[in-house]
């Protein structure tokens, strides 16, 4: 786990290709409506991003996982044609949950949440205004109820951390997540 580097290390590959339903360039703008979205088109490096407003929303991780699979259908990751895609797309959907449940548990709620494709990597951030530090907890005990979601993400996940803007309240909890070969 990385709580200092905003990005992981390493070749990247290709990006994924083909897209389903809307193109990713098509802008949505975010108006301050509940689960407002917004969409960024490619940029120089293939990079295409998309943020989810919380503002005022309920039913924020189901609203999340919706919003990251449609990203996921955008940007070819779903349909799945393998069974190794299949299973990237479902980590993504998981890591997405826990990212977002957590903000829940122990920071008030999040505020946002940042999906970036560019590659074969998918990278995820929730911010929230909580002062926590998330950690897996140590150590793990697997037949317990709770405390599953950081050592979930730091299972499933290339790498993770946690990035602070000094003088701002809050956080931004990233996760960065490989396309199958």
């Amino acid at each position: 786990m990385s709580t200092t580097r905003p990005y992981s290390p390493g070749d990247r590959g290709p990006e994924p290709s083909g897209a389903s339903g809307a193109p990713a360039s098509a802008p949505v703008p975010s108006s301050g409506v509940p689960g407002a979205a917004s969409v960024s088109a490619p940029e120089g490096g293939g990079r295409q991003a998309r943020r989810l407003s919380f503002e005022d929303a309920s039913g924020v991780v189901p609203l999340a996982r919706d919003f990251t699979r449609e990203a996921l259908y955008a940007w070819g990751w779903l349909p799945s044609a393998t069974a190794d895609q299949r299973a990237a797309a479902e980590d993504v959907l998981l890591v997405v949950s826990e990212l977002v449940t957590n903000a829940c548990l122990h920071a008030e709620g999040p505020d946002e949440l940042r999906i970036t494709c560019e590659k074969k990597v998918i990278r995820l951030e929730v911010s929230d205004r909580g002062t926590g530090q998330p950690a897996p907890r140590t150590p793990h005990r697997a037949g317990r109820p709770g405390g599953h979601g950081m050592f979930i993400v730091q299972r499933l996940c290339l790498d993770w951390g946690v990035v602070r803007t000094p003088g701002v309240a809050g956080k931004r909890v990233w996760a960065e997540l490989g396309a199958p070969a």
